[in-house]
């Protein structure tokens, strides 16, 4: 894989073959490529990563809100960036202790199935 553009999905093979420090790379290169400007850069690569990691892995969840998402009129691209908002408070409740370890992945798929466009541009304001 040459270039990484997020308003299409990756093939998944192709995409899970490479290692991660080659994701974050194409990732990091088209954000750069279109001159987005992001505070810290290599972690948005980084949240890009794991969506699309999960996303290719099948992960149902993260599946079903990208298609929800999408169905909601956001593009691929902010669809990824609504589901990495909801990672990455996720990351930050466990970080304080606010979730334990044997519900981690059911919190976390909990709220990506109440993820919607709409409360996610919520967010935004």
């Amino acid at each position: 894989m040459k270039k990484y553009d997020p308003m299409t999905t990756p093939p998944p093979a192709e995409w899970l073959e490479l290692d991660e420090a080659n994701q974050i790379a194409l990732v990091a290169a088209y954000h750069k490529r279109v001159k987005t400007k992001i505070p810290r850069p290599e972690v948005h690569a980084m949240v890009h990563v794991v969506v699309e990691n999960q996303l290719a892995e099948g992960i149902v969840p993260a599946q079903e809100a990208l298609g929800r998402l999408m169905g909601d009129g956001l593009d691929r691209h902010d669809a990824i960036h609504a589901i990495s908002m909801v990672l990455m408070d996720h990351m930050q409740r466990i970080a304080r202790g606010e979730v334990t370890e044997s519900d981690q992945h059911e919190q976390y798929f909990d709220d990506l199935k109440s993820l919607t466009a709409d409360k996610w541009l919520r967010m935004m304001d």
